[in-house]
């Protein structure tokens, strides 16, 4: 029982806050709580805003629709906020939580260029050749 106790001294607690400590929780239960609420809500705006589709967002900044700019980045958001707080990345050595999230970020502006650099070309190849342009 005195190892348990012992053993259990040594790990740091959890910090019980969000949004850089705007939000604060009194146990890790409300926390992880509030983190879910918080990426329900992102959640409900993207599918509120899929359906809707408001042409207001139809315009387009560096080659995407501004509604799929949208998009991209409440998914990055919730990406950076499932691995911060459900992955404890929060608690971890500034190293490691550098590795792991830059390296997610780069990845995926990579994977974005690539799309658009694609995209852009299959649309010129149905645009000027004999294929029929059918969307």
């Amino acid at each position: 029982m005195a190892d348990h106790a012992a053993h259990t001294d040594g790990h740091a607690e959890h910090k019980l806050e969000i949004f850089r400590g705007l939000v604060k929780f009194k146990s890790n239960t409300q926390k992880i709580w509030g983190v879910l609420i918080f990426l329900s809500l992102i959640t409900i705006v993207e599918v509120a805003l899929g359906y809707i589709k408001p042409d207001s967002l139809n315009g387009h900044i560096l080659g995407l629709k501004i509604l799929n700019w949208i998009f991209i980045i409440l998914t990055l958001v919730k990406a950076y906020y499932i691995t911060w707080d459900f992955m404890h990345m929060r608690d971890e050595v500034s190293g490691l939580r550098r590795a792991v999230v830059w390296t997610g970020v780069f990845l995926i502006i990579y994977l974005i260029a690539i799309l658009l650099v694609e995209g852009e070309y299959i649309y010129q190849v149905y645009k000027n050749a004999a294929v029929s342009f059918d969307f």
